[in-house]
């Protein structure tokens, strides 16, 4: 229910006057009120005046489970009355010990030894660190630099952030910290222009894409090269897939030049790609995986660094320890939160309902390529993008002025208005992203075509 009016108008008021929004430009509302969000229940988010819309984005690929579930509302509760807190420095506590042993038990390969942090860019940031001290203790000093891919996001921290090739969320902070390398991404649409060489196969753009992380390590040199980090599906720029045996040349590369094969599985781990893990979807094992999101469901935030057996071993032994930790890594109540959601997780059998209507997703979404403003769908599991044209034969795309139109002008707000929470974005070419919860079927699979064809449809006349 809506709260009541003299309520409602303060907490607008509030949200106008007093909350710094991330990643918001707070001139757009000078002239209208904040969109506020109070209350959710399965796949949809209420208002704060009590209009229902479906949350195709899991509120940021998170809500895994769906909104409201209150097994995992009890499951903090009851944590928190035992041990609200205490720190992982030096000390464990049952519940991220056993949400440790949990998650080494579904990781591939020997990831065994889970490193705890407050949420996905803190996972990130450790994983860059654990690589540059690992080639130290291990010999190898020189060892410190990074790659990863044009147009991809790894997070705001400064390390993250450097990793990120994103340049314009750089540009405000730079200098960062140096030693991060830009290769290309997989996105298949746009292999021509990516490669300079048209008509590629997608098994010949994945060994082409693969080999260009290694001709980076060469020119920069292996004995430099710490680790590369990429995503299972990249996220910016619109949910790019892995070409076929990208992730196995990669994998080939990696251990050729003695370089860490980072899996930054914020926004695909647990579940998003119908595997656990992402790197399971795409049959690769990497040396670290970084995780987030998902792994509460967003009842209360976490994330880790998973490491191999390999990459901890240095520091079993002797003085060494990884001088590296957060407050609230592992925290109590968000650890217990994980276990509850794991449960959940195998109770409904989660992984199962996702690949089971991965195909009606994308079949659904691939209906839209039918209107001229679309020009590619991509993604995998419950993770897709649409990408927008102005010319689907060419492929012909909007210059800035035309896509800050677009998104920001109209597609945002009328998605929104239209009873649909999703993305649309322009880091890299315009894209409307969807992500809904798992818990999804069918149903709101066709709602949100109806809503995105009857919108697109508008925006195309418009333009």
């Amino acid at each position: 229910m809506p709260r009541p009016e003299t309520d409602t108008a303060a907490v607008l008021k509030a949200a106008q006057d007093n909350l710094w929004m991330h990643f918001t430009r707070h001139s757009s509302y000078d002239a209208g009120e904040v969109p506020t969000i109070v209350r959710g229940d399965g796949a949809h988010i209420y208002d704060i005046h009590g209009k229902r819309y479906l949350d195709g984005l899991s509120g940021l690929f998170v809500v895994q489970m769906g909104h409201g579930r209150a097994e995992l509302a009890e499951a903090a509760a009851k944590q928190a009355q035992e041990l609200a807190f205490f720190p992982l420095w030096s000390y464990a506590h049952p519940k991220a010990a056993e949400l440790a042993q949990r998650l080494a038990e579904l990781t591939p390969g020997d990831l065994n030894r889970v490193f705890f942090t407050t949420g996905g860019g803190e996972a990130v940031e450790s994983a860059w660190k654990l690589a540059k001290q690992f080639f130290k203790v291990t010999g190898k000093p020189g060892k410190h630099k990074v790659i990863s891919r044009a147009v991809a996001y790894h997070g705001t921290p400064q390390g993250a952030l450097s990793i990120t090739g994103i340049p314009v969320l750089k540009e405000p902070f730079e200098p960062l910290v140096p030693g991060s390398i830009r290769v290309p991404n997989t996105n298949y649409y746009r292999a021509d222009e990516i490669t300079g060489f048209p008509g590629l196969t997608p098994e010949q753009f994945g060994r082409w894409a693969a080999d260009q992380v290694g001709k980076a390590i060469e020119m920069e040199g292996p004995d430099s090269v710490a680790a590369v980090f990429v995503e299972p599906v990249q996220n910016a720029g619109g949910c790019f897939p892995p070409p076929p045996g990208y992730f196995q040349r990669l994998r080939e590369i990696c251990d050729q030049y003695d370089v860490l094969l980072v899996s930054d599985e914020v926004i695909c781990a647990f579940g998003r790609l119908g595997t656990m893990f992402g790197g399971q979807k795409f049959d690769y094992v990497p040396d670290i995986i970084t995780c987030a999101k998902g792994l509460t469901s967003g009842y209360s935030p976490i994330g880790a660094m998973i490491a191999s057996e390999r990459l901890f071993e240095p520091f079993s032994k002797g003085t060494n320890s990884f001088a590296h930790g957060y407050t609230f890594g592992g925290h109590p109540v968000s650890s217990a939160v994980a276990l509850a959601n794991l449960d959940l997780f195998e109770r409904e059998d989660i992984l199962g309902h996702v690949q089971k209507n991965e195909p009606v997703f994308r079949a659904t979404l691939e209906k839209l390529l039918d209107l001229p403003i679309v020009g590619d769908v991509r993604g995998s599991g419950y993770f897709y993008g649409l990408e927008l044209v102005k010319d689907k034969a060419t492929k012909e795309t909007f210059n800035d002025e035309e896509s800050e139109r677009l998104l920001r002008g109209f597609l945002s707000k009328a998605l929104y208005e239209s009873g649909l929470y999703c993305r649309a974005d322009d880091r890299g070419d315009p894209v409307v992203q969807l992500a809904p919860p798992l818990i999804c079927g069918p149903e709101e699979f066709d709602q949100i075509e109806s809503i995105l064809r009857t919108v697109l449809t508008e925006a195309w006349a418009r333009l």
